[in-house]
This record gives C-alpha cells, sequence and structure tokens, in this order.
C-alpha cells in the first residue's frame, strides 16, 4: 500500500451488462466531516503528540497558527501545506502506527467514526460493484485505515514529500478544490469510469470541482453556500443523518 494510495482487497462482483471485473461505475468521497464525523488532520495530530508523550499546550501551541490563518480566510490550499510544514522531520512508520491508533480510538467513540448516510451509501456502492475512491486534503496516516475499513479501493491524498523515510515538511499537490477534479477525471481516464454513471459526495464548496466532474453529484450536509449551489443545479442533496 503506497503512501498516497490505499487498496482494498475485498473481492468485487461485476457490475450488471460487463465484462467480469470491468468496472466502469465509481463513488467518489471527501472524507472528512463527508464520510467521517471529523477532521481528521487535526484529531490525528492530537493523539499523535499524546504518543510522544507531549503536553497539550504542544498540539494548541502547533494549531494555533492554522486557526489564525483559517479565520483570516487564507486559501484551504496554503493552510494545507502549513500543516504538513508541522510534520517536518516525522518518520512515516511512526506516523502510520499514529494513524492505525487514532483510528481504532475514533471506532471506539459514541456513533462510531462515520457519518451514517454517507456510510451507507458508500457501501451500497460497493455491494453493486461500483468502486470507492476517497479523495482528502488529509493523508497517508489518517486515509490508510479509513479506506481498509470502508472497503475503498482508492484513497488519494495530499502527499507529503519523503526522503529517507522522513517527511520533510513539503507536500506535492495539497488535494484541495480543483485537484479533486482533476483527480476524478485522471482516474476516471486510468481505470476506464463513465463519469456520467458516477457519484460524488462532499460537504463543502471546496469539493465543487470533485462534485461537479461526476454525472450524480450529492451535496452533503448544511453548507449553506454549497447547498445553494446543489438546489441551482438540481444536485441530490444528503443529510448527515441520512434525509434526502
Amino acid at each position: 500500500m503506497s503512501v498516497m494510495t490505499a487498496t482494498a482487497t475485498a473481492a468485487r462482483a461485476p457490475l450488471a451488462g460487463t465484462a467480469a471485473g470491468a468496472v466502469t461505475a465509481a463513488a467518489f468521497s471527501d472524507v472528512d466531516e463527508t464520510l467521517i464525523r471529523v477532521k481528521s488532520m487535526f484529531r490525528f495530530l492530537a493523539l499523535h503528540l499524546r504518543r510522544r508523550g507531549e503536553p497539550p499546550a504542544t498540539y494548541e501551541r502547533l494549531t494555533d497558527g492554522l486557526r489564525r490563518a483559517a479565520r483570516r480566510g487564507e486559501p484551504r490550499e496554503r493552510i494545507n501545506r502549513r500543516y504538513y510544514a508541522l510534520l517536518a522531520g516525522e518518520s512515516v512508520e511512526e506516523l502510520e502506527r499514529s494513524g492505525r491508533s487514532w483510528f481504532a480510538h475514533e471506532r471506539e467513540q459514541p456513533g462510531g467514526p462515520y457519518l451514517p448516510a454517507v456510510e451507507r451509501e458508500l457501501r451500497g456502492h460497493r455491494a453493486a460493484g461500483h468502486s470507492v475512491v476517497l479523495l482528502s486534503g488529509s493523508f497517508f496516516a489518517c486515509l490508510q485505515p479509513v479506506a481498509e475499513d470502508i472497503g475503498a479501493d482508492h484513497a488519494l491524498g495530499s502527499r507529503p514529500v519523503v526522503r529517507r523515510g522522513l517527511l520533510t515538511g513539503e507536500v506535492l499537490v495539497p488535494m484541495i478544490g480543483a485537484a479533486k477534479g482533476r483527480a476524478v477525471h485522471i482516474s476516471a481516464a486510468l481505470r476506464g469510469f463513465d463519469l456520467a454513471d458516477c457519484s460524488g459526495y462532499g460537504d463543502h464548496t471546496s469539493d465543487l470541482a470533485l462534485l461537479s466532474a461526476v454525472g450524480r453529484p450529492v451535496a452533503v450536509g448544511t453548507d449553506p453556500e454549497l447547498a445553494a449551489h446543489a438546489r441551482r443545479h438540481g444536485w441530490r442533496t444528503l443529510e448527515a443523518d441520512g434525509h434526502a
């Protein structure tokens, strides 16, 4: 499993009307606050620092700059890069261990890690033989355990630069905004998906490129700008509790 892509090992049934193994439809889904209840990068960082024996003040100090940048309206792509700069010098292996501990902790919380509506939808896509692809500004440490648990075929996230097993603090391309739309188109071209038959799930206007790339977009949650866009374009909407 690469640091960018998580692959499920579960077998897939072929879609009706296709040759065995030829999957022509996929469900593309954002992760944080679309599929799972939380912002994975922040929850992960808090747990990772605790595992290292850091006091709570360390987490507050490291994330304060990110929160202030968000309040100033700094673009999400830039904030995403700021986050990974905090991980400079961290070991890939240790981050992966922390990621598995983080997700195990989330699974123990009341209600579990998932927003039930989108969890049901993605498991339904799997049952129908569709490919499931996760797209997120988060990274391998968080995305691998989520992808394995939900049965996703691929998880494409922001890709930190790694040298000799350590993160440099740099990111190749944040998987935010337009990058998600490009990833959908590239995935479709490489794997033979018919985008008209593909579904997409997102909870924020930063997911518009993802949602606009597919024939069956679904706006999740209550973000007012995204909800207004969905109404204008006749997109399906889905509340976190499962009501359409």
